[in-house]
């Protein structure tokens, strides 16, 4: 009878029998891997299903019904008629056309242009990949695409007016005053897009002519290369510097042994 009165198994409380609260998702032998992904317990939680913080439930009482009852006069016409608030439309396409999804994410066009603080015009920059990679080149404007416009010059290293991305290119504390620098308005997006080699049909030339045509570069490119290059060797020659300036855009960046990118200051 001791066991009655001092709390023993026949009288354990309900509380005692409980076990401890544990999640549903646990980590799998110290793998790191969850039991259940993100999507699966989003799913669990049904969090879809309540209501976020500050934001207010939609008034069904005022949604507009799709069927409407109508009295129709007419003995014989059964008095009312339930019909479609709008109704179906009378023409059906004999083809199924493609069209566009409504989307929440902004196409490319409405993207915010962001640019690197480290980098603004006259900026030198070193290209880090493609066919001009351990060149030095000088920034000149960002373009609408977010793409950055940089010329070598040309007659120093051989890179023309070409677009480059900001994440290929180191930012030096190097910069020149180009503020004088007027450059055509036509350097923009189009004006760099590829061009597509057609190849020859059999009407046009001979027969065993299926060449594709080659790339040349065209007079109107040359021209602006020209003028560009000029206006900024000319900023070159009036820098205090310009002995230096020619022999830093004109060499090729490289590492060597023990030289690591993450500790230099360019």
């Amino acid at each position: 009878m001791s066991g009655l009165f001092h709390g023993g198994p026949e009288m354990a409380s309900e509380t005692d029998t409980k076990k401890p609260h544990a999640s549903r998702n646990y980590e799998l032998g110290g793998s790191g891997v969850m039991r259940f992904s993100h999507s699966r317990m989003y799913k669990k939680r049904a969090t879809y299903k309540k209501a976020k913080a500050g934001q207010k439930k939609a008034d069904k009482s005022k949604t507009t019904p799709r069927m409407v009852k109508k009295d129709i006069g007419g003995e014989k016409n059964g008095g009312s008629r339930t019909i479609r608030v709008t109704r179906m439309p009378r023409f059906y396409p004999t083809e199924d056309r493609p069209r566009k999804l409504h989307s929440r994410k902004k196409p490319f066009s409405e993207h915010r242009r962001k640019l690197r603080p480290s980098i603004t015009p006259g900026t030198i920059l070193i290209l880090v990949a493609g066919k001009h990679k351990g060149k030095r080149v000088v920034f000149l404007k960002q373009l609408g695409t977010g793409l950055l416009l940089v010329t070598g010059p040309y007659h120093l290293n051989g890179c023309p007016l070409r677009r480059v991305n900001q994440i290929y290119a180191i930012a030096t504390k190097t910069k020149m005053d180009i503020s004088g620098v007027t450059l055509p308005e036509r350097l923009n997006d189009d004006y760099f897009k590829r061009q597509k080699l057609k190849k020859p049909k059999h009407t046009e030339g001979e027969i065993f002519d299926t060449k594709k045509e080659e790339y040349t570069v065209s007079d109107e490119r040359k021209e602006d290369q020209i003028a560009v290059d000029k206006q900024v060797l000319d900023t070159i020659r009036s820098h205090p510097d310009k002995k230096l300036l020619f022999g830093y855009l004109g060499a090729m960046f490289s590492l060597s042994n023990s030289q690591y990118p993450h500790k230099m200051v360019f």
